[in-house]
């Protein structure tokens, strides 16, 4: 199990917005002083050495800050450089396969779209928490099957992991997701294109109630 509690806003890179290292851990560390409590790295890009070079440089940020850094859909590249984990998609690695490769202390997340099965499938196969969405339009993935506010409150009183709420999250909705049961909310632009990424990041966070 993970030494980290897994509450609160959960911060994900984006390669449009921070298209170099310098302004990738300048835009992370902004949003950790503001209360980011995850940190996932997002980088579709072939480009093997820069994301081995960013990814070990946001594992010694996080680390600063005792915040965890997950790879996303890498349990290579999140070994390597010494990671608290890996997010997987559901054509990106079987979570049991990743908890054998990982080891027991390892944070491993799954995305589960809209449905309750697939999150009980990930919980079965020892997944740390479990993520649904998109609740609201999303420009990261804009063909995302829209997934009911119901399905929080049903994950949260079905399933023994943290839930997070990704897809289209802001301000203005991310109150509904977390009072539907989620613990965690994933965001991206609403986050990392804010002029003042730690303000904004502390916004989010005071959302969560104590």
């Amino acid at each position: 199990m993970s030494q980290f509690e897994l509450r609160g806003l959960y911060a994900i890179t984006d390669s449009k917005l921070m298209p170099d290292t310098d302004s990738l851990l300048f835009h992370v560390e902004q949003a950790l002083r503001g209360g980011a409590r995850i940190v996932q790295y997002r980088d579709k890009s072939t480009d093997q050495a820069k994301r081995h070079q960013q990814a070990l440089a946001l594992v010694d940020l996080c680390n600063q800050f005792d915040r965890p850094l997950l790879i996303n859909d890498d349990v290579e590249l999140a070994k390597a450089v010494a990671a608290h984990g890996v997010h997987l998609g559901q054509s990106d690695g079987i979570v049991s396969q990743a908890r054998e490769y990982l080891g027991q202390n390892q944070i491993i997340g799954n995305t589960c779209h809209d449905s309750l099965a697939l999150a009980q499938t990930a919980v079965e196969q020892l997944a740390d928490y479990v993520a649904f969405g998109a609740f609201f339009p999303s420009s990261t993935k804009p063909n995302a099957s829209p997934a009911p506010l119901s399905l929080l409150q049903e994950a949260r009183s079905s399933l023994p992991v943290p839930v997070v709420a990704i897809g289209g999250i802001n301000m203005d909705n991310a109150g509904q997701v977390i009072e539907a049961g989620a613990d965690m909310v994933a965001v991206i632009h609403n986050l990392f294109a804010n002029d003042d990424i730690c303000a904004q990041a502390g916004h989010f966070q005071q959302l969560f109630k104590p």
